[in-house]
């Protein structure tokens, strides 16, 4: 494999992204590429908010796209974030989106139905999230909240409490429920499922996402202590 190119393996006849160099490793399966150059071709891109018609219960809030998320339009897409994961841990979905070369449609469309809306606080695209500045992140909280006054959910998860911290002025916030709302919508700050991320593991990023889909009806206890089920 050429230095500089990152490649994940995907199942023949997936759909890849519109610049992922699809080869194949020899052995029945796609390999989805994107050399360094064409991930840094995507700097500053934006990514559409995943939200529907209906209002959401339940709205992800990222700090920033990453490049790999600006190259397939797919939030939280890079091989190594574990949102996708943790969401079909938690129950949310009822199997793991595989979004290394973007969502499917189908898989846009069952993340709606089950009450889920995905946006972040900053809209452009960068490698790192510190490469924002307090300036973005201040702005994307006042935009932030615009949007969440027209969506409406029950729940707002923002994954990510330093990015928080900054933008909202709240230097001390802590994971978990927050005792202020936000847009009149319960607030929960959850951890940050970017593989850079060393605190958490799928486990414990599913077990911070469950708890705020119980809150906003997208999940509902079961009979079993600590557990959680899909609300039917």
């Amino acid at each position: 494999m050429a230095v500089g190119v990152v490649a994940v393996l995907r199942p023949t006849g997936a759909a890849a992204g519109s610049v992922a160099d699809r080869g194949t490793d020899g052995i029945g399966e796609d390999v989805v590429r994107f050399s360094r150059a064409e991930l840094e071709a995507f700097r500053d891109a934006t990514v559409p908010d995943l939200v529907g018609a209906v209002p959401p219960r339940l709205v992800f809030v990222g700090i920033n796209p990453g490049l790999w998320t600006a190259a397939t339009l797919t939030h939280f897409a890079h091989p190594s974030n574990r949102f996708y994961p943790a969401l079909h841990r938690a129950g949310i979905t009822d199997r793991e989106l595989d979004r290394v070369a973007g969502l499917t449609p189908g898989d846009r469309v069952h993340l709606l139905e089950r009450g889920v809306a995905i946006t972040n606080l900053v809209p452009r695209a960068t490698a790192r999230a510190s490469e924002l500045s307090t300036e973005e992140l201040r702005a994307g909280a006042v935009a932030l909240r615009e949007r969440l006054g027209t969506w409406r959910p029950r729940v707002v998860a923002i994954a990510g409490v330093t990015a928080y911290r900054t933008a909202f002025g709240v230097p001390r916030a802590q994971l978990g429920l927050q005792a202020i709302r936000l847009a009149g919508a319960e607030l929960w700050l959850v951890p940050n499922p970017s593989g850079l991320n060393a605190h958490e593991t799928t486990d414990s990023l599913a077990a911070a996402y469950a708890a705020a889909a119980v809150a906003a009806g997208v999940l509902e206890p079961s009979g079993d202590a600590g557990s959680v089920g899909p609300r039917r």
